[in-house]
């Protein structure tokens, strides 16, 4: 139609919920399909959440609550990210949104205007790029390594500047990667942003979904300079099960904070008000459902990873954080949507190609499911590799 903007006709549909949504079709169609697409907790959200949020109902908490949210959650985060990630930010520089993404396309929007360049690593989150458009900015992808873990390098981000320039995404723990950025790699980054007052978007979604001896370092603690710089984002639907409670948040410095909470209050206003208390809960009671989260998943993890290093033509890299491996399938010649395909059609397995990440020789696997499906699931792709 005519009347389409073409800023919306730049973007282009989630291949995520694509290919989760097709498997869900063959499922109600009876057909058995053994799902690795989709980017959720398989866990239920916590019940003392679930309490808290009914208990909040229950005394009438329905009501709009200020866009940037209620005022005791906004201190829990800031109490939170002080304690666990050594970031200290004031109760208003807090904004709670309807999800991540939420905080992630609010701060786009506080910061890039037409024409404005945006530096993404990639692989990256399927949203980033298609956030900057709406935005009228230019996502500038920047192509990472399996061998630098998926890791924009500080010399590359110097590299991929112009004068256009106005932020660089950094997503760590990363998806679809599960790389996770040091602190020095973090100072690095920072230095070259710090030349040039290019602000720093740190998604650390994934932060508390780190394994073994690894430890996520969020981008603000690294030195006031780039905390200056960064805003961090964060939310409540990896590590607390809570997607579809669609609860996030971002803390940044208080002019983009103050900027961040207009930009809410004229679009979706508060996040959902009873659930907000649920998301209380999750922060003052959530640490030992949390701990067993990843506990488990480490043990899906290292399962996974024994499993493809064994595979023939594909290649991997063991993922930090996150629930995800992002497989090289260059070996298997083919591209990764027909790849794809050709997966779930024939041997019913479902995962996500890796152009949806801005890398077509790759797939992406979650381990979101139980051992006995990833056995399965990866028997079955061993035997489509194989046949390959």
């Amino acid at each position: 139609m005519d009347c389409i903007s073409t800023r919306v006709n730049k973007v282009s549909p989630s291949l995520t919920l694509s290919i989760t949504n097709q498997a869900k079709a063959m499922k109600s169609r009876g057909e058995e399909v053994y799902g690795l697409a989709g980017g959720e907790p398989d866990q239920d959200s916590p019940v003392f959440v679930k309490e808290a949020a009914i208990e909040a109902l229950n005394e009438g908490k329905t009501k709009y609550t200020p866009a940037a949210g209620i005022p005791e959650l906004r201190q829990a985060i800031a109490d939170h990210l002080a304690a666990d990630f050594k970031v200290q930010y004031d109760a208003t520089q807090v904004v709670v949104t309807s999800g991540a993404k939420q905080a992630c396309f609010n701060a786009i929007l506080a910061v890039v205007e037409e024409g404005d360049e945006v530096i993404i690593p990639a692989p990256y989150w399927v949203s980033y790029p298609e956030m900057v458009r709406l935005a009228g900015g230019v996502p500038v992808m920047v192509e990472t390594t399996a061998e630098n873990d998926w890791k924009i390098t500080a010399e590359q981000f110097e590299d991929a500047m112009s004068p256009r320039t106005k932020m660089i995404i950094i997503n760590t723990p990363g998806n679809p990667t599960g790389s996770l950025y040091s602190k020095e790699e973090i100072a690095a980054i920072g230095e070259v942003a710090s030349y040039e007052d290019i602000i720093i978007l740190a998604d650390e979604i994934y932060a508390k979904l780190v394994y073994g001896e690894n430890e996520h370092v969020s981008v603000a603690s690294v030195s006031k300079e780039i905390y200056n710089l960064t805003i961090t984002v964060n939310g409540f639907s990896k590590a607390y099960a809570m997607t579809g409670w669609r609860l996030g948040y971002a803390a940044a410095p208080k002019a983009l904070a103050s900027v961040m909470s207009k930009i809410q209050g004229h679009t979706s206003s508060n996040a959902t008000t009873f659930a907000q208390y649920g998301a209380l809960a999750a922060l003052e009671q959530g640490k030992n459902f949390v701990d067993d989260l990843v506990g488990e998943y480490d043990v899906r993890r290292q399962f996974l990873y024994a499993r493809l290093k064994a595979i023939p033509n594909v290649k991997v890299t063991e993922p930090k954080g996150a629930f995800y491996f992002l497989v090289d399938t260059t070996g298997l010649g083919l591209k990764s949507e027909n790849l794809c395909d050709k997966l779930l059609t024939r041997y019913r397995v479902a995962v996500v190609p890796g152009i949806a990440f801005g890398n077509d020789h790759s797939i992406r696997i979650s381990y979101c499911t139980t051992l006995d499906v990833l056995n399965e699931a990866i028997t079955r792709f061993e035997e489509f590799c194989r046949a390959h």
